[in-house]
């Protein structure tokens, strides 16, 4: 009994020892590598930069053609409010003709044409603009579209509060944007891409590393140690752990202070829900190179399970109700999907808690498997 107990007493300083040794060698490694650093560091950087600044769904400075077949003072004011809307560059011509020749060109991306009688059509209440739009780009001439017929609306509500007929008819709709008032595209581009940051550096830098040790031979030594198979793992874990922490932080101080996004939720709950997906991430990495131990295998293996479907299929630049219903259902056993929906509540929303509890729930359940069959896998490669 006494000698059971001596060996626990020394078991315990003997596993943290081999830990924290594991810890300071993968540390170590990290610094020193420079391709570590690169993904960890510098293109979490790289891609904060090109997301908020270069990427935007955001349609300004139209240039549009209005073609006014009315001189008329009521065709004048209708074609000013198109100029002095900051989403239009207003080209004024007088026929249809020279309008077509500058959209074939790509000069102009719409035509607004007022057309001939408008005063009177309007006296009438059955006044009607027309509105053409470039529809090369799909998503640009809805956008365009619905731009146009704010523009309209807003004419109508003026023509209302004169006493004259709106051109919308009697019921004018009042519209209101909630928790992105300012309908700023990197309102939600930017909470999103943390999905990315924190994917590259979890899933991607820890498979390419390990993968690089198997290659190199340098497992195959720990397995002839008393290390045993979780203290590999928490060892591995770790510092890339650490390194994701550190990217969740650049991602909010960039966040808040370079593209003033809204934060709405609590920091702690952040945190909390970050630690979860980080943990998914670096499951997922460690084990596809477990089961793939070559380089560019676990690589490639790495961007098709991870990043790509965290670009495509989580929410972060296309609408999951959009897509058609096969896709959208594989899209529920990726982890990035509830970690987005995560980020853009809390710094959109706040505290919604029912959304926030699921979504954390479902990344919990996943760490935990994610990361028993990781545990598994190397303890089949210990044998």
């Amino acid at each position: 009994m006494s000698s059971a107990r001596g060996y626990l007493r020394e078991s315990a300083p003997g596993w943290t020892r081999r830990v924290w040794a594991l810890i300071w060698k993968e540390s170590l490694q990290g610094i020193r590598d420079p391709s570590s650093v690169a993904i960890g560091v510098v293109l979490p950087l790289v891609l904060i930069l090109l997301f908020g600044y270069g990427l935007s769904l955001d349609v300004e400075h139209v240039p549009l053609a209005v073609v006014l077949d009315d001189t008329s003072s009521e065709a004048c004011d209708l074609a000013a409010r198109f100029q002095l809307s900051p989403s239009f560059d207003v080209w004024r011509v007088t026929s249809m003709r020279h309008a077509r020749d500058l959209m074939l060109a790509r000069k102009v991306d719409a035509i607004v044409r007022i057309e001939p009688d408008f005063a009177r059509h309007l006296a009438l209440g059955d006044a009607e603009v027309q509105v053409l739009v470039h529809g090369t780009d799909a998503n640009r001439a809805r956008i365009i579209q619905a731009y146009a017929q704010a523009a309209v609306g807003q004419y109508g509500v003026r023509c209302a509060a004169e006493g004259k007929t709106p051109l919308a008819g009697p019921v004018q709709v009042q519209s209101r944007m909630w928790f992105n008032e300012a309908n700023e595209s990197r309102h939600f581009l930017v909470p999103g891409l943390i999905v990315l940051i924190m994917t590259l550096i979890g899933a991607l830098l820890t498979a390419l590393v390990m993968a690089r040790e198997w290659e190199r031979g340098t497992l195959e030594a720990l397995f002839v140690t008393p290390i045993r198979a979780g203290e590999i793992i928490i060892g591995k874990t770790l510092p890339y752990f650490a390194l994701g922490m550190i990217g969740l932080a650049l991602c909010v101080l960039s966040a808040r202070l370079l593209f003033h996004v809204p934060f709405r939720g609590s920091i702690g709950v952040l945190v909390s829900v970050s630690m979860l997906y980080l943990l998914v991430s670096l499951a997922i990495g460690l084990f596809i190179s477990s089961a793939f131990r070559s380089q560019f295998v676990a690589s490639q293996i790495a961007l098709l399970a991870t990043f790509m479907p965290a670009t495509m299929l989580s929410g972060f630049l296309f609408d999951l109700q959009s897509m058609p219903a096969v896709v959208r259902m594989t899209t529920y056993v990726l982890p990035a999907r509830y970690y987005v929906a995560l980020l853009q509540t809390l710094f959109l929303a706040g505290n919604v808690w029912s959304v926030i509890l699921p979504n954390a729930g479902v990344l919990a359940v996943m760490a935990v498997v994610l990361l028993a069959l990781t545990r598994r896998m190397t303890r089949k490669s210990l044998q």
